[in-house]
């Protein structure tokens, strides 16, 4: 017998809220790791490039997500890189509608290859400041995430203006995001932000810790 694939690795490990997946999934999530250590030689994607550990570090890591988002979502991803959590939350959702932003442009570019690569669609690659985004997408998204790419309190800024009513924003963490919070939580408060709940987890094969931090608007005066 040889050795799983990544997309065959993903079936097996993904999170017991995941839907069993596709042959078709399986493939696009072997096309989509291929293509990242292809790219990665030339521009710098990740630092994780054994097909194991990009399987579980990168993209069951990414599925945390799927349980709570729901059809009628409009999802953002800052600072998505190379397209995580996004890219793997479209291939098993494909009807919500997803917008990743990314100031690097290199990284834009592999996104949308891998967008046209896998057919996907309702998902849109927007090569931008984050501080710009507000004049375009205002209040358009009902879940907006993040996956280490910056502070608690920075990201709850960055991501304010963009949030719909009633919207939930959430920040992937790794081991260290309790610390955060509790450093975080005036300046959230200032930004008429609270966290309402953290999930832990870990991650399959004993490859870390991590926690997905829920934030939304304060109720009330």
């Amino acid at each position: 017998m040889g050795h799983a694939s990544v997309g065959q690795l993903v079936a097996e490990k993904a999170p017991a809220g995941a839907a069993s997946l596709s042959t078709q999934q399986v493939k696009s999530f072997d096309r989509y790791a291929d293509e990242l250590v292809k790219w990665n030689s030339k521009v710098n994607l990740t630092a994780i490039t054994k097909p194991r550990e990009i399987a579980i570090k990168h993209f069951v890591d990414s599925l945390a997500l799927l349980p709570y988002l729901s059809v009628t979502d409009r999802l953002l991803d800052i600072g998505s890189g190379a397209g995580l959590p996004i890219i793997p939350l479209k291939i098993m959702l494909p009807d919500v509608a997803m917008v990743a932003v990314d100031a690097v442009a290199k990284k834009i570019h592999f996104q949308r290859h891998v967008i046209r690569l896998l057919s996907l669609t309702h998902i849109e690659a927007l090569h931008s400041r984050v501080e710009e985004l507000h004049r375009s997408h205002g209040q358009q998204f009902t879940l907006i995430t993040s996956r280490a790419f910056t502070r608690l309190d920075r990201f709850v800024e960055l991501a304010a203006p963009l949030l719909a009513e009633g919207g939930v924003l959430i920040a992937m963490k790794g081991d260290h995001g309790d610390r955060e919070i509790t450093e975080s939580d005036e300046a959230l408060r200032a930004s008429g932000f609270v966290v309402s709940s953290v999930v832990h987890y870990e991650l399959p094969d004993a490859m870390g810790s991590r926690n997905l931090t829920f934030m939304k608007r304060c109720e009330g005066p």
